[in-house]
């Protein structure tokens, strides 16, 4: 059976509907990062999506490329994820998307190397000629956060938000956004399959104690 991340990090990725607090290990990404509306149809978030699966399936699928990584084991590709900030803005304003800036992810295994990245990016360019250059290794040290499942159209998360900084209020914490650390979504549902009031996402904030 591949490893599934959501499923061994029940805490990381599948987090009841309800606000917690949890403290995260860094992990490494996939990343490419862009500015603008998120639903432009082919825009540059869309494209951006685009790049990062065709790099991490093609670290996925590296055997059958005769690449070998030492440590590897089949995996699920873990879910799309996004970094989500707007300069000048201490959190996000849901209202003005134009004004999104954002780091879209996909967490790769902690064997990938970043020689192994680079052959991947090199790779995916001359299998799909296209360019890859966007897409960067990175590495996110999230520390302490709070984090709780929204169910519901992405528009409606600030509901949630709200219930989240309540219950940072009642546990003696605060947000503690920085350049550093930003609005945080991972996106369990295909937006493309699943209807806005269904859809499953992870919102996460960086929080510090008073």
């Amino acid at each position: 059976m591949p490893f599934d991340y959501k499923k061994e990090y029940k805490e990381f990725y599948l987090p009841k509907a309800v606000p917690q607090l949890v403290s995260l290990p860094p992990m490494q990404y996939l990343a490419v990062r862009g500015k603008g509306d998120p639903n432009e149809e082919g825009g540059v978030y869309q494209q951006a999506i685009g790049l990062l699966y065709g790099v991490a399936y093609t670290l996925k699928m590296c055997r059958k490329a005769g690449y070998e990584i030492d440590g590897y084991f089949d995996y699920v590709v873990p879910p799309l994820e996004g970094f989500w900030y707007q300069e000048g803005a201490d959190g996000v304003d849901f209202a003005h998307k134009d004004a999104f800036c954002w780091i879209s992810v996909i967490r790769v295994p902690d064997f990938v190397t970043r020689a192994d990245f680079d052959w991947a990016v090199a790779e995916a360019t001359r299998k799909k000629k296209q360019d890859f250059s966007a897409v960067e290794f990175l590495t996110v040290d999230e520390g302490f956060c709070v984090q709780m499942l929204h169910i519901g159209a992405y528009d409606d998360e600030p509901a949630s938000v709200a219930r989240m900084d309540a219950f940072l209020a009642q546990n003696n914490c605060v947000n503690d956004f920085s350049a550093a650390r930003m609005h945080h979504e991972i996106y369990l549902s295909d937006p493309r399959k699943t209807p806005p009031e269904k859809r499953k996402t992870v919102l996460r904030h960086p929080v510090r104690k008073l």
